[in-house]
């Protein structure tokens, strides 16, 4: 009987690629979670300007530098707001005084019309449908300037407002000499002539010149009369 056979098996060292092989999973996988680890953080934001601040970021999140930027564009903000607000009083101020007010130089054109337009000798003369308007000429853009006038105050401080403005109507046209004063902080008419056009002659509709101002009698000082 022959002997039995023994078979020696051996075991064959892995080659290094292999292992490598048998690695790439996990490094592939710590590959992974690190990259989502990174993807997860914030980009770091940039820092705010007085031009680029939005107010979007919170207060507490600047830095020093970044609170002191933000504070004074705020305070320019409220500058200019205040800016504004300051002209559009002025400009309402301004406004009001030179149209709405009832002593304005347009309340006192457009009385002193009503009257010319109310004086029957005045209608007789230029006709029932009397405009006024700033100058005398066929340009409409130079008869919506503004009514020639000047304001001054004489020696016992009483106010004087003197105007002239020019009318016309279907039969003829004439100019307008306004002299006002004020009185107890209102205009009164104290001489209103209409000058028809190329008369010479004025029809006069008030003149209070020769009257005495305020019971203030003129006084006379070695022969002259001084007021």
């Amino acid at each position: 009987m022959p002997p039995p056979r023994i078979r020696i098996l051996t075991t064959l060292p892995r080659s290094p690629s292999s292992l490598l092989l048998r690695s790439r999973p996990f490094t592939s996988a710590l590959t992974l979670s690190r990259h989502a680890s990174d993807t997860s953080k914030p980009p770091p934001r940039k820092s705010i300007t007085l031009t680029t601040d939005t107010g979007y970021i919170p207060w507490s999140s600047l830095s020093p530098v970044e609170k002191a930027t933000r504070g004074t564009q705020q305070s320019f903000n409220f500058l200019l707001v205040l800016l504004g607000l300051s002209l559009t009083a002025g400009v309402s101020y301004v406004l009001y005084l030179e149209v709405f007010s009832p002593s304005s130089k347009t309340a006192v054109f457009n009385a002193v019309v009503k009257r010319i337009r109310s004086d029957s000798r005045c209608v007789d003369i230029l006709g029932r449908e009397i405009e006024a308007h700033g100058e005398g000429s066929w340009s409409r853009w130079a008869r919506n300037r503004v009514v020639s006038s000047r304001t001054e105050t004489d020696r016992r401080g009483m106010e004087h407002m003197h105007m002239h403005f020019y009318v016309s109507g279907p039969k003829s046209e004439g100019t307008v000499w306004v002299h006002m004063v004020r009185q107890d902080g209102k205009w009164e008419e104290w001489y209103l002539a209409l000058e028809p056009e190329g008369t010479g002659e004025r029809v006069v509709l008030e003149d209070k010149r020769g009257k005495k101002e305020d019971g203030v009698k003129g006084g006379k000082m070695f022969g002259v009369r001084w007021w």
